[in-house]
């Protein structure tokens, strides 16, 4: 897969997220499988915004998801999870979400991101829209 990574300027996109109250567990944090649901939600607020943007028209797929739990995520009303782009390949980007919770992390984890065909079964390669976009998000990965 050939990869464009253009010098990062950009800032993380922060999503704010209200938590729910069945996203809590026995011991007040928030279940480890809710975790990937918020990340999912905060994905989908920004790849899919309301409106005909052009991009990703009939979706995205997770290929790859790596998740480190640093701290438990407590119930609270709010939480922000921090999205950037770390990688653009040909047909995948590779997404970052940082959960944030009273300004410390609480979970860092990258989705590999596949933008479907018209279909809606087959990967394609991601159009020059697609790839301006994402660049405009691109923050270098951590060494």
């Amino acid at each position: 897969m050939s990869e464009n990574t253009p010098a990062g300027t950009a800032a993380p996109v922060d999503i704010e997220l209200q938590l729910r109250w069945s996203d809590e567990d026995a011991l007040g944090h928030v279940n480890n499988a809710r975790i990937v649901t918020l990340m999912e939600e905060a994905r989908l607020r920004w790849t899919q915004p309301r409106g005909k943007s052009g991009r990703f028209p009939h979706g995205t797929v997770v290929a790859s998801l790596k998740l480190d739990y640093l701290r438990p995520l407590y119930y609270q009303p709010t939480m922000v999870i921090q999205l950037s782009v770390v990688r653009i390949g040909t047909k995948s980007f590779s997404l970052r979400h940082v959960g944030i919770q009273d300004g410390v992390p609480v979970f860092d984890g990258v989705s590999v991101m596949v933008p479907l065909a018209e279909d809606k079964t087959s990967s394609r390669a991601i159009n020059d829209l697609e790839r301006a976009w994402l660049e405009s998000a691109f923050v270098a990965a951590d060494a």
